[in-house]
């Protein structure tokens, strides 16, 4: 019963999010290579003993019965033991993943490609050896040349993969890999929904005066508690179309709601509609995903940043920030993008709930800020990746960025500097006063700064400016 409700739950999935699930899963790549153990098994069977292919080849080249038999029984106990050694090393791997990073890198690492390939292929080198070992006699004059041939070369597989395997887990745990991997994998989602959205996005502007009352309209509650995870943008847009209706987001992607929260509003210009359609293009489920959730992939990178604080491991905490500003750089292109969703015929037909790009700034660095309790290295490679993104991003959010700096400049209250620490982090925030235009409240800054230091050492800072 519970395997049939498991397997009934994939069904009633989207394409999308049953694809993006499957892949989180260990059990579904090593399915597929079962299956493949079971079609090889059978098609080795067809060469020894329908069309003996032992009498197309050299005598020396295969094996008989009882001999065969004992081979195979050794293939499969170090098949086995190798796969024994691999389930052991990737618990190890997950362990370490969870403790020393993040809980939500497990699923990074068991959705990675050649981690579910590793697993598949020893379930299936071990499948298809027992298979070859069911079917084989003790027959002294039976002789057989597939069977040990492809057996030998499967275990061979096996060693090799093996191996990788080692060097696979010990190089995905490298810090700079964890991070660049989370950061890619953050990508791959913006880059997959603004390749899903601009069919719908026209360089049209929308007279937000003219749009509907959110008091005219009709509200589409949530059915259940969870989290937004999944829209079908196109699906919403096309019913819209067919009902003449105008659809606003009242919450975002990977937003949390309870049962009966406000989700989508609508305003009818036509007929009246069935609800239950617009309902069935949303997914809600109890845990976040990145399907669609550019919020998520900086959450988990910032907690990634967290745990190293708390294990004082200033090098993950330094790459993971670099990593956390270069997504940043990315998500502010898109938050630049409309909101505002057409049909074929440039109809306004959705409306999108999108936060700026200063919330997506304090959702990245404001909580390595706070834990890093005023860690001036920290505070520094921070002001550092602020004064980069300045320099790379449009005018619009250098606002938003001097902003940030400033907060955090002001959060050093009542701490003393190190008359270096000081100098460094002066030197940032005098180069995004420039990038940004705020060089008066720059000065202000600074005199904020040196009563952190000693009269001597304030003196000395001056000079070094």
């Amino acid at each position: 019963m519970g395997l049939f409700y498991y397997i009934k739950k994939y069904f009633k999935m989207s394409r999308r999010q049953r694809k993006s699930e499957l892949k989180s899963t260990l059990w579904f790549m090593p399915f597929w290579y079962i299956v493949g153990a079971v079609c090889l098994s059978a098609f080795t069977f067809y060469l020894d003993y329908v069309v003996d292919i032992s009498l197309y080849l050299p005598a020396a080249v295969g094996f008989s019965g009882q001999t065969l038999q004992v081979l195979l029984s050794a293939l499969v106990g170090g098949v086995l033991t190798l796969s024994a050694f691999t389930i052991n090393s990737l618990l190890v791997a997950l362990t370490t993943f969870s403790g020393q990073f993040s809980s939500k890198m497990l699923v990074n690492f068991v959705s990675d490609r050649a981690t579910q390939h590793v697993l598949g292929i020893f379930n299936g080198s071990f499948i298809y050896v027992l298979l070859n070992f069911l079917y084989v006699t003790h027959e002294e004059e039976e002789y057989i040349v597939a069977t040990p041939v492809l057996s030998i070369l499967t275990a061979i597989t096996a060693a090799v993969t093996f191996i990788y395997f080692i060097n696979h887990t010990t190089t995905w745990m490298q810090v700079h890999n964890i991070s660049f991997n989370m950061n890619a994998k953050s990508k791959s989602v913006q880059a997959s929904l603004e390749k899903e959205l601009k069919p719908y996005r026209l360089e049209k502007e929308v007279d937000e005066e003219s749009l509907p009352f959110a008091s005219d309209g009709k509200v589409l509650t949530a059915s259940q508690s969870g989290y937004l995870q999944v829209a079908d943008f196109s699906k919403l847009i096309k019913q819209a179309n067919r009902d003449n209706i105008l659809l606003q987001f009242d919450v975002r992607i990977g937003e949390f709601v309870v049962e009966g929260t406000p989700m989508l509003t609508y305003w009818e210009y036509g007929r009246a509609i069935h609800p239950e359609r617009y309902i069935k293009s949303v997914e809600i489920g109890v845990k976040q995903t990145e399907i669609q959730d550019l919020e998520y992939g900086l959450i988990k990178l910032a907690e990634v940043a967290i745990k190293a604080l708390g294990h004082n491991d200033p090098l993950t905490v330094t790459n993971t920030i670099h990593q956390i500003a270069d997504l940043l750089k990315s998500i502010g292109q898109s938050t630049n993008f409309s909101p505002y969703l057409f049909d074929q015929e440039e109809e306004l037909r959705v409306i999108l709930s999108q936060k700026d790009f200063r919330y997506y700034l304090h959702k990245g660095f404001a909580s390595i800020r706070e834990y890093a309790n005023q860690n001036s290295t920290v505070m520094t490679e921070l002001l550092t990746m602020v004064s980069l993104l300045s320099k790379t991003m449009d005018e619009e959010v250098h606002s938003d960025l001097w902003e940030f700096a400033r907060q955090t400049i002001l959060g050093f209250d009542n701490y003393s500097l190190y008359e270096n620490d000081c100098l460094y982090i002066l030197e940032q925030l005098s180069e995004l006063a420039k990038n940004t235009d705020h060089e008066q409240d720059y000065l202000f800054l600074l005199e904020y700064m040196l009563q952190r230091v000693s009269s001597k050492s304030a003196a000395e800072v001056r000079s070094s400016l």
